[in-house]
């Protein structure tokens, strides 16, 4: 299994991009990794060239270029070079940690889009409070959508689901403003009666944000604008209820005595509310695995999202949406290109 990995995107490359490759090296022996990038730099912080394969490429897309131009001007980037090596047949997927946007239209423009899937969507797996975690789709890869595209997310989520997270008949839901049936704008209404007339996946209604990390579903659909957005509100709110409670925690003698003997219990909370933990989020709709690290991954985040991909190409996700696309049915006829 060869994956690429360009490793001039992110805060923190090429360090903790080749640190990370080199803990995945050692620990999965059917792996071998092609690193797109500086070479210089990338031989920094090499230890081990076992099954690592370098392609030197002075060029690279930086976090601010503009996604589609960036992608189009320059053809020696290391993320263009990754998924044209995807493409090529040279590497079975790729994995960047940089520019969001340059990614997903690398994906769509090099890679291609998979025959009978209207729109790709961007799908992280995110925290729950029993620690399960749940996969949301579309953050961000489209800002508006259609019935027909949230009706698709939720099959390719559900593949997802079950062939990496190992969910016997994941459970499907629509994000809305109220569970009931009626509730919702022009959307969702349409959206909701596409989804429960059809039989690829288990359907379980509407669910409310509020109840987003409370284990009550596997897959939650939206379109990529309310999804981003919800996307930062968690993240947003996860981060300032931290720093509230460590000010709180550090404020005064006995709540710093407090603060010594819950360390342990704090630092196991955090990590399990810690979505990088399930790897990156996934470019679905692609021709083949394309997955997104968090931009500020240190090596361990690197080494998930490699452990995620591996587990992709080895149950065949991408494979298996395409033989289940015709079963979603749209209006009554299936769905074609």
């Amino acid at each position: 299994m060869k994956i690429a990995v360009d490793a001039m995107g992110g805060d923190h490359a090429p360090k903790e991009i080749v640190l990370g490759v080199m803990q995945a090296v050692a620990q999965y022996k059917d792996i071998e990794i092609l690193l797109f990038g500086d070479e210089n730099k990338i031989n920094e912080y090499l230890t081990d060239k076992t099954r690592v394969k370098i392609i030197h490429t002075d060029e690279k897309i930086e976090s601010d270029d503009e996604p589609v131009r960036a992608v189009k001007r320059k053809k020696k980037a290391s993320m263009v070079l990754a998924a044209q090596a995807v493409k090529d047949g040279e590497a079975d997927a790729c994995i960047s940690a940089g520019n969001t946007g340059a990614l997903m239209s690398t994906g769509l423009f090099v890679i291609g889009r998979i025959k009978g899937i209207d729109r790709p969507a961007l799908a992280p797996t995110l925290p729950t409070v029993t620690g399960k975690g749940f996969v949301m789709l579309d953050l961000g890869a489209n800002a508006e959508a259609k019935p027909e595209h949230l009706l698709q997310f939720g099959l390719m989520g559900s593949v997802y689901a079950e062939k990496v997270r190992k969910i016997e008949r994941p459970r499907v839901a629509l994000l809305n403003i109220g569970t009931e049936e009626t509730k919702g704008n022009d959307l969702t209404k349409k959206s909701f009666e596409l989804m429960k007339n059809q039989d690829a996946y288990e359907f379980i209604g509407n669910i409310e944000a509020r109840d987003l990390l409370m284990d009550v579903a596997d897959v939650v659909v939206t379109d990529g604008f309310t999804g981003n957005m919800v996307l930062k509100s968690i993240e947003g709110t996860g981060a300032a209820f931290l720093s509230m409670l460590k000010m709180s925690l550090l404020n005064g003698f006995k709540n710093k005595v407090a603060a010594s003997f819950l360390k342990k219990d704090l630092m196991e909370l955090k990590a399990k509310m810690d979505y990088s933990e399930y790897g990156g989020a996934c470019l679905f709709g692609v021709q083949a695995p394309v997955v997104k690290a968090h931009g500020s991954s240190n090596a361990n985040g690197i080494f998930t999202t490699i452990r995620q991909v591996r587990e992709m190409v080895e149950k065949q996700v991408v494979e298996t949406i395409k033989a289940e696309v015709d079963k979603v049915k749209v209006g009554g006829t299936e769905a074609n290109d």
